[in-house]
């Protein structure tokens, strides 16, 4: 298990709590992150608490897949953001290790190393859990990827895939500035540590690139036009300076929302490929659009294709918060313990 943020702590909890009802769990031999590795022998929560506590390094940790001697059958949970690890995700494969994970890198960063994690798949047997990379383990990648076995062609996928940016243009209805609901996201857990992953479209890039090698097509991060909601000042500041820049933010969005009451539509981050290109960005929706239904942080995705060519298959539900990406993780792991 890497990972003692949110989604880790929420992960242990909710395995406690699954191993409470007699479910019979695979076995957790130890946790890590940037500062230290755990064993766990003496409980979880003991495990959990001490690498919490573990002082902070000058160099991350590095080092861990070799000393805890990862074997074939086994399975690492990545419930980090980190380059660094995902950067392991073929080499574990490579060695039949499975890996289960959060972390959006693995298929939605470089190409390159999407495309290594398939081969290692392929080469080794070993799975590849991210149910939990997009939507927080709604039926949508498995879904996608089924449609795509069974012969079927992908026109076009569009969706709110941001659980954070979801809740926030539902609840901006200007009332109160932008930025205070942004500061309430984040209270919430809505949003990434830093809200600017969310505001700038980054996680919605990512999102979209998953969607889009799980459909067939083999895009590049630069190839996804991306409009950020960040002005210039606040994407360039120090992280301790985000707070206190948000209002910036507040102005151009109350525009946007004007803009969008005047034809009668509704402001949605919307990310979208098909054959003209992806792109992710606000768009103003029509009220009755598809993407429009649903309440709180759900995601929300059409999905057109050859079987579904005028009506598109939409699948929607709750797309942000640890609980739910936590549940995500434990279910691949069971799924691909028990098989």
């Amino acid at each position: 298990m890497l990972g003692t943020g949110t989604v880790g702590a929420a992960f242990v909890a909710r395995y406690q709590r699954l191993q409470s009802r007699g479910l019979a769990l695979p076995k957790v031999a130890w946790l890590a992150n940037s500062r230290s590795v755990q064993a766990c022998g003496s409980g979880l929560d003991a495990a959990l608490e001490q690498a919490i506590a573990a002082p902070r390094r000058e160099l991350l940790l590095q080092g861990w897949a070799e000393a805890e001697a990862l074997h074939e059958g086994d399975i690492v949970v990545d419930a980090t953001a980190s380059e660094l690890v995902a950067d392991w995700h073929p080499e574990w494969l490579v060695r039949g290790v499975s890996v289960v994970t959060a972390n959006k890198l693995g298929h939605g960063s470089l190409l390159a190393r999407s495309q290594a994690i398939t081969e290692a798949q392929c080469a080794t047997g070993a799975r590849y859990g991210d149910s939990a990379t997009v939507g927080a383990g709604l039926p949508l990648l498995g879904s996608l990827r089924a449609l795509v076995a069974g012969g079927d062609r992908i026109h076009a996928v569009e969706g709110v895939l941001s659980g954070s940016l979801g809740w926030l243009f539902g609840r901006f209805d200007g009332t109160c500035p932008f930025s205070d609901c942004v500061r309430e996201a984040a209270a919430a857990g809505y949003t990434e540590p830093d809200p600017r992953v969310d505001l700038s479209g980054e996680d919605v890039r990512r999102k979209l690139l998953i969607l889009a090698r799980a459909a067939g097509l083999a895009l590049e991060p630069a190839q996804v036009r991306v409009e950020s909601l960040l002005p210039a000042a606040l994407a360039a500041a120090a992280p301790g300076e985000v707070d206190g820049l948000l209002h910036l933010l507040d102005a151009p969005l109350a525009a946007r929302l004007q803009q969008a009451r005047d034809t009668g539509g509704k402001l949605r981050f919307v990310g979208r490929f098909d054959a003209h290109g992806a792109t992710v960005g606000l768009r103003t929706l029509p009220a009755d659009h598809p993407l429009c239904g649903g309440s709180g942080a759900d995601n929300r995705v059409a999905v057109s294709s050859d079987r579904y060519p005028v009506q598109p298959l939409v699948i929607q539900g709750p797309g942000a918060g640890a609980e739910v990406t936590a549940a995500a993780l434990l279910d691949d792991v069971l799924r691909i313990s028990a098989a």
